[in-house]
């Protein structure tokens, strides 16, 4: 038994040195190498909210598709990440920020898909009601801003630029203020099917000073999916902030970088 322990905690240390400056939980097999990248936004954003990360995917020789995602149920949102995958002809990544990490959990089951990235997501359990579950946890400063029309929800105008997007250059978060793409007020509540992250190895990027999901339900679900952990000093918007430290993250799940 003690020697069974020994090689597994020298094999553990082995992948956490070969991740460099990647922290905790690193997993015992080395990731798969894969061709493609899939991109799934959350709410109140769209695509090009990974516009900063994805020439660093493609100059690596990644093929890269950021999905549109609906934001009008998750069933919605779903069905748009399947048929990107369905798109993919080889090992894929599959990446998700913020609520993002609801339709990842649910479609990481995909036999195509090779690895699972979280940056700054959700990662809800199969059926969870992972509003009771962020309940456990203080809500960020970004709530008071949500305002509803016609059953659909944007932030105001302060509360996107000092809350969602703090730590982002201004004018770059007045731009992406600008657009973002409103989403189903109905949308937070609903439940996945699936967590592939049971099944998939993950990576998860934890945003110290996130005040949209907290950092500590951020790393309580980390911890829980046993993904490969990195923490970054930014905001909810790590993507858009820190893009060059998120697609290191991405490619290490993709067993491009070492």
């Amino acid at each position: 038994m003690k020697i069974s322990r020994l090689a597994m905690a020298l094999a553990v240390t082995a992948l956490t040195g070969a991740f460099g400056p990647f922290a905790a939980n690193a997993q015992t097999a080395a990731p798969v190498e894969a061709k493609n990248v899939v991109l799934v936004h959350g709410a109140w954003a769209d695509g090009s909210s990974w516009a900063g990360v994805i020439p660093y995917l493609q100059a690596a020789g990644l093929k890269v598709t950021a999905v549109q995602n609906p934001l009008t149920s998750l069933e919605d949102s779903v069905a748009a990440t399947r048929r990107a995958l369905a798109l993919q002809d080889g090992p894929t990544v599959l990446v998700a920020h913020s609520w993002g990490g609801t339709v990842i959990s649910e479609t990481g089951t995909d036999p195509k898909v090779s690895a699972l990235v979280y940056v700054a997501a959700r990662g809800p359990d199969a059926g969870e009601d992972f509003v009771a579950l962020s309940g456990k946890f203080p809500a960020g400063a970004v709530r008071a801003g949500v305002q509803v029309h016609d059953g659909f929800t944007q932030l105001s105008e302060e509360s996107f630029l000092k809350y969602f997007a703090n730590g982002v250059e201004p004018k770059k978060a007045e731009l992406l203020y600008a657009v973002q793409e409103p989403t189903a007020a109905s949308l937070f509540a609903g439940r996945t099917t699936a967590a592939a992250w049971h099944s998939k190895p993950s990576w998860y990027a934890v945003s110290k000073q996130d005040q949209t999901i907290n950092p500590d339900l951020e790393r309580f679900l980390a911890k829980r999916m046993n993904a490969t952990t990195i923490e970054l000093d930014a905001g909810h918007l790590s993507l858009v902030s820190h893009p060059k430290e998120i697609a290191d993250l991405i490619l290490a799940a993709a067993g491009r970088k070492e």
